[in-house]
């Protein structure tokens, strides 16, 4: 036998707020994995040296902006 469930106006309003909490929460969350990942790129590139970095083009100084060149400049 299937069973069937109608949603009442009390229940779609908690419904659509807990929609809303989790829809954040994993915005927050995504937005942590990103900013994490480019800490960690900042961390690689600052670890290698001046002469590796001109190889590459970049200057010590030219680390942030380089990382977050996507957000800066789009």
């Amino acid at each position: 036998m299937a069973m069937t469930r109608t949603y009442t106006g009390s229940d779609a309003g908690l419904r659509a707020r807990l929609d809303r909490f989790f829809a954040g929460l994993g915005q927050g969350f995504n937005a942590y994995l990103e900013s994490r990942s480019r800490i960690d790129e900042i961390r690689r590139l600052d670890a290698r040296s001046d002469a590796e970095l001109e190889a590459m083009g970049l200057r010590r100084e030219d680390i942030p902006r380089h990382v977050f060149r996507d957000l800066l400049y789009s």
